[in-house]
């Protein structure tokens, strides 16, 4: 059995754009953004890509439509092969009926006001709901007519969970699943037990209350971009503790006894929250750019994030007995929130995957569909699903740019040692390897790497190459067997997918001052022979050579941009920065000479 699941809108950036404002700093508030694609063989998870790295537009919402023929002419079929198509959204009768509820019933607006809003819902419904709107972007954008009868919906909770549930390996476990907004609700728990999903309804979390997009608008207060740099946020946090008592917990958001929290306004309503964080920080629009007060806020946002995911974590300790917990959705990818929820429960395992934000639904949708179709899924745990280049075709990309850089080919077995060799010193190499991997973080296919001995490594790939904010730090990259040496893990045994912020230990601290950040915590990644064969070879021979037993690890590309796919995008990056040296498959790249 052949499944193609998806996630994306045709017309989403132009109908929240026109209707929703959703335009410049807010441009990624819409349905369907981190559009994608996957496919499902007899069970088997063959080939995913997001299509930002086609498109080359980060964080597109667009139909993936290269995505999806990447996936399919990858297999050696087309469109008429496909027996089922799985879309990661579920617009039911009943979830209309709510969200036109939740308009008609709000008190505090007037009766054109809620016509108004009415007509926005109408309007969207047409262009991106409605079963009429499904079929006519997959006929505009494949020119496929798709068969009513091979479109599965999956509710897109159930898409997230299912990417985390079969990606983890399946079996039973409670689970978390939380971002800014699905069809209607923002978050939901429950637990997966003898093959069956529970829910518990009655602490689910609807759309008018999500945690994810206060944190949104404490990004877009900050000067960020809501739903794109969260993850900055987060790095903020580090360079300051929460002030006492913490102006999130005390005047924003209401936590209760059984889990469930309430928020004050929705997230569109920016200029009372603008007033409401400037009375209780003591700001001003001149505050908001300096470090200290950022810190500030920052630090008290992470700490009500934790504070209140803690809680709904208590609450699924109650309710379950199973000792695995699956958290998946947008704020699964606060990974320093990840290990305190960890550390702090009874669970003994949690597991947030590779695909945990929108870029999983396309993956878990057609899992998901799988499973209702009698087909036992085997998805596996890598990363590794997007494209590969043969040597070929690297050498036509050289070729391209054959009057601004020069190339040697290697041995392939002379690569990890070259590599390794060349960052004993201030060396910042472009790393180009396999298959893509898959999701928001470099996991060590498509990477930028250096040695994290250097105290001022930092400053240089964030100023010369990442061209991004001083204050962001660097993930390591440690074999998994090295890794309980150098870092406190806690409770895991491995953290494969960066998902997870440890300490590092005392001794290292200044050992691998590149990749420790301020708080002395690394997101770290750890890689197996198994995992990444080619990537553990090179820091078998990094630590052999320097003593240093990790290397920085962060995605190849420069802020802005998605990360790199082909071997032409990784050259036209590679000479837009100012890396040293760039392995393209077997091929050292590196300037040519301006003398």
């Amino acid at each position: 059995m052949i499944i193609l699941g998806y996630n994306g809108f045709g017309k989403s950036a132009e109908i929240f754009g026109r209707l929703f404002r959703a335009t410049g700093i807010d441009r990624h508030l819409l349905y369907g953004h981190d559009s994608s694609a996957a496919l499902l063989i007899d069970g088997k998870l063959v080939a995913a890509v997001e299509e930002e790295r086609l498109n080359r537009e980060k964080k597109t919402s667009k139909f993936p439509v290269n995505a999806m023929r990447w996936c399919l002419e990858s297999a050696g079929i087309t469109f008429d092969d496909v027996d089922t198509f799985a879309f990661s959204w579920q617009f039911s009768q009943d979830v209309l009926n709510k969200m036109i509820a939740e308009i008609t019933e709000d008190g505090t607006a007037t009766v054109e006001a809620k016509f108004a809003r009415l007509q926005r819902l109408a309007e969207t419904h047409a262009a991106l709901f409605s079963e009429a709107a499904t079929q006519a972007d997959f006929l505009e954008y494949t020119g496929h007519r798709l068969s009513p009868e091979k479109l599965v919906r999956v509710p897109h909770h159930i898409a997230h969970l299912m990417t985390g549930y079969h990606l983890s390996g399946g079996g039973d476990a409670a689970f978390l699943v939380s971002d800014g907004r699905a069809e209607w609700l923002s978050s939901i728990m429950g637990e997966v037990r003898d093959g069956e999903t529970k829910i518990f309804d009655d602490v689910t979390i609807d759309s008018r209350h999500s945690l994810a997009m206060l944190f949104s608008v404490v990004t877009r207060y900050l000067g960020f971009v809501p739903n794109n740099d969260e993850y900055k946020v987060m790095g903020l946090a580090g360079y300051g503790p929460p002030p006492e008592p913490n102006p999130f917990l005390t005047d924003v958001v209401e936590v209760c006894p059984d889990g469930t929290y309430r928020i004050p306004y929705p997230a569109n309503a920016v200029p009372a929250y603008y007033e409401l964080f400037d009375r209780v920080f003591g700001g001003d629009p001149e505050c908001r750019e300096e470090f200290d007060y950022r810190v500030r806020v920052a630090s008290a946002a992470q700490h009500m994030l934790e504070t209140v995911t803690a809680g709904q974590i208590r609450t699924l300790e109650a309710r379950s007995d199973l000792p695995r917990v699956i958290f998946e959705g947008g704020l699964a990818l606060n990974c320093v929130n990840n290990s305190k929820l960890l550390e702090r429960s009874r669970f003994a395992e949690m597991d947030v995957s590779f695909g945990a934000s929108d870029v999983g639904v396309a993956i878990g949708a057609a899992l998901f569909a799988g499973r209702q179709a009698g087909t036992p899924p085997r998805a596996g745990r890598s990363p590794y699903l997007g494209p590969s280049y043969g040597d070929q075709e690297i050498q036509t990309a050289l070729q391209q740019y054959a009057d601004q850089v020069t190339w040697r080919e290697l041995d392939p077995e002379d690569v990890p040692r070259e590599a390794a060799t060349l960052m004993r010193e201030r060396c910042v190499i472009g790393w180009f390897q396999g298959r893509l991997e898959y999701g928001p973080r470099a996991l060590g296919n498509r990477s930028i790497l250096a040695n994290p001995r250097f105290p001022d490594i930092k400053d240089i790939i964030n100023e010369r190459i990442k061209h991004r904010e001083q204050f962001r730090p660097f993930a390591p990259v440690v074999l998994e067997h090295l890794a309980p040496d150098v870092f406190e893990l806690g409770k895991k045994t491995s953290s494969p997918y960066m998902t997870f912020v440890v300490p590092v230990r005392p001794e290292y601290q200044e050992k691998i001052q590149g990749a420790c950040h301020v708080d002395g915590t690394s997101r770290i990644q750890t890689v197996t022979e198994d995992s990444n064969p080619l990537l553990a070879e090179l820091l078998r021979q990094f630590t052999e050579l320097t003593g240093i037993p990790c290397l920085i690890n962060t995605s190849f590309n420069v802020a802005g941009e998605p990360i790199v796919c082909s071997p032409a995008d990784a050259l036209a990056c590679f000479l837009k920065t100012e890396m040293d040296h760039l392995f393209l498959g077997n091929f050292l790249v590196s300037r040519t000479s301006s003398e």
